[in-house]
């Protein structure tokens, strides 16, 4: 949640309706959730809090009966896995914490009990923005010994890069050598997740229970959360009415950007600035008949996979991958076509290789390059299940409404010698504005506005990475938000690549933006980056961050990400007067604060 909603006739005495915003500030929406529950099943008891908590101290003490669940999501998978996780155990009757791990008091680590991790992996081993505090204390010299403590782990990430579930193993490995005992072994998921998370949170749940059998619970507490099954949801997406599909870079430029338009009307569907909206997209029906014309396979053959039964065509066209490679999948190609080479690419020393060709290659040029023959049903086995793609929200909906907005990179080129094209992009791209797409909404917890609407926003966004920005300054301006508003844009050329500038320059003349500042990369011999305009700007951005600007990143997590945090810890040092250590723990502490948030991808 964004902010705390105003709370009109508390039936409160002044004192305790300030306790009460002092306890809710800072918690998650799952956490808000697990407080109503709480205090509803307290109402119908007609008894007080300190009864209550008097009473179940009196029966167990509680870190004998409390399961926490930890999570650490770039994405919101793992915080999607932790949620269910979390809402199964407490139908089962257990007391259960659900925390996020950046909003976990890690002094209350030595005096767990039960613990479960969920965690992701992000890009080559780095953990999630929200864990890496939580990370680097558990791996850290202030983690205590936890003899008393039974764990679970469950890693998430991507098997085509070499640091696979990188955080879940280190996590699992450290909290093991700190004394704690596992409650099961560790689980890697790689992006088909399911597979894998959803038999391990049932072996997990059981191992929890078991250990708590023969203890009488806390309380029984019904949750009061949404009921998932009556809304629109990732299983469950709203089919979108697309009314506007417009490209806005020029045709001179070499990027196909579009800004995208979608109606929510009926859905019921809500968003604040910072969310994402999740996609479910269909591969170019062009790529599906290349894949099918290669193998010289049948697209209406009947292919059974569990308890499904589909023509060869739809499984490619809707529920597999076929833009994106995976290790697995050249392994089991590498077999059937007995390539050596391929062999030897899936070797430990040759993992830069590798990796160039997942990033090169997509399922059409690998079958080319190397022929082997695949049956219908060992093809559709064999590639990855079809996964959603998210998209920064760009607009807010008290300026747009039942609307979405989003900023899209079609992604279409040519290489060797055909054309190819991102799954999703290039189907939002083929949208025309009687065209329908399957949208659901991704909350983003860790990317919010400040709830002190006085407070500085600082907005870094090259390329796509405007798009929240935009929602965040037509919210910011509808709501009569007094804080400033500083915009860090780039892209290659100021007349081909200046996403929205007409809204730029008129949010300037409107006081909606205090400061624009631009990089254009290609507009002159040297290129200018963003992270350059940073550090000319350091002086300003550095007063502004110590009156307590709140700081926002949006883009590429390879390398713009990198490069801009680089920046910001050089400007501390240079006019903070900072060692490099300092510094880099300035930075890191604005993140801990909730002052200075990632969305990278």
């Amino acid at each position: 949640m964004s902010a705390n909603p105003a709370l009109p006739l508390i039936p409160l005495p002044d004192a305790k309706a300030g306790d009460l915003a002092r306890l809710v500030d800072g918690l998650d929406s799952a956490s808000l959730w697990w407080l109503s529950g709480y205090a509803a099943g307290l109402a119908s008891q007609h008894t007080t809090v300190a009864r209550a908590v008097s009473t179940a101290l009196a029966k167990e003490p509680v870190a004998a009966l409390r399961l926490t669940v930890v999570y650490g999501s770039q994405t919101g998978n793992a915080r999607r896995l932790a949620e269910q996780f979390a809402l199964k155990a407490e139908t089962a009757g257990l007391q259960v914490r659900l925390l996020r791990a950046d909003a976990y008091p890690t002094r209350e680590l030595k005096s767990e009990r039960l613990l479960v991790v969920v965690v992701s992996t992000q890009g080559d081993g780095e953990p999630p923005d929200d864990a890496r505090g939580f990370v680097d204390f558990v791996l850290g010299k202030r983690a205590p010994e936890l003899k008393e403590l039974k764990f679970g782990v469950l890693g998430l990430g991507d098997s085509s890069y070499p640091q696979f579930c990188e955080i879940g193993r280190v996590l699992d490995a450290r909290l093991a050598e700190l004394g704690a005992t596992r409650l099961l072994d560790r689980a890697d998921a790689d992006v088909d997740f399911d597979t894998v998370a959803k038999p391990w949170s049932e072996r997990a749940l059981q191992s929890v229970r078991d250990q708590v059998k023969s203890q009488t619970p806390l309380a029984t507490v019904t949750p009061l959360r949404p009921a998932a099954a009556a809304g629109w949801s990732r299983e469950k997406p709203f089919a979108a009415d697309v009314i506007a599909n417009q490209r806005i870079t020029a045709r001179a430029s070499d990027k196909d950007i579009r800004h995208i338009e979608l109606s929510l009307e009926g859905s019921g569907l809500a968003y604040e600035p910072g969310d994402a909206l999740g996609l479910w997209p269909r591969n170019p029906p062009a790529l599906v008949d290349a894949v099918v014309a290669l193998l010289k396979l049948d697209p209406n053959a009947p292919v059974r996979i569990d308890e499904t039964t589909q023509p060869l065509r739809l499984w490619l066209s809707e529920q597999r991958e076929l833009t994106r490679l995976s290790r697995p999948l050249i392994a089991q190609h590498a077999a059937l076509a007995g390539s050596a080479e391929l062999n030897r690419l899936l070797s430990p020393d040759h993992s830069a290789q590798l990796q160039k060709l997942i990033a090169d290659y997509q399922v059409v040029d690998l079958l080319r390059a190397y022929p082997a023959a695949w049956s219908a049903d060992e093809l559709v086995a064999a590639l990855r299940p079809l996964t959603p793609r998210l998209y920064s929200i760009a607009s807010s909906q008290k300026v747009v409404g039942e609307e979405a907005h989003l900023t899209v990179a079609h992604v279409a080129y040519d290489a060797f010698g055909s054309a190819h094209w991102g799954a999703a992009s290039h189907y939002l791209a083929s949208q025309g504005e009687a065209g329908r797409v399957p949208v659901f909404i991704e909350h983003n917890e860790r990317f919010r506005l400040p709830r002190d609407a006085s407070r500085d926003v600082i907005m870094i966004g090259p390329g796509t990475g405007v798009a929240p920005f935009r929602g965040f300054v037509q919210d910011r301006a509808a709501s009569g938000a007094n804080g400033r508003n500083w915009l860090f844009f780039g892209n290659p050329h100021f007349r081909s690549d200046f996403l929205y500038q007409l809204e730029w320059q008129d949010a300037l003349k409107r006081g909606q933006l205090a400061r624009l500042d631009l990089a254009f990369s290609r507009d002159q011999s040297d290129k200018l980056y963003v992270q350059q305009r940073i550090r000319e700007q350091g002086a300003e951005l550095y007063r502004w961050i110590e009156d307590g600007a709140h700081l926002y990143v949006c883009g590429d997590a390879t390398r713009m990400a990198k490069d801009v945090h680089a920046a910001l810890i050089e400007v501390a040092v240079t006019h903070g007067g900072k060692s490099l250590d300092d510094a880099t723990a300035y930075v890191s502490q604005l993140q801990q604060q909730g002052r200075y948030a990632r969305d990278v991808y």
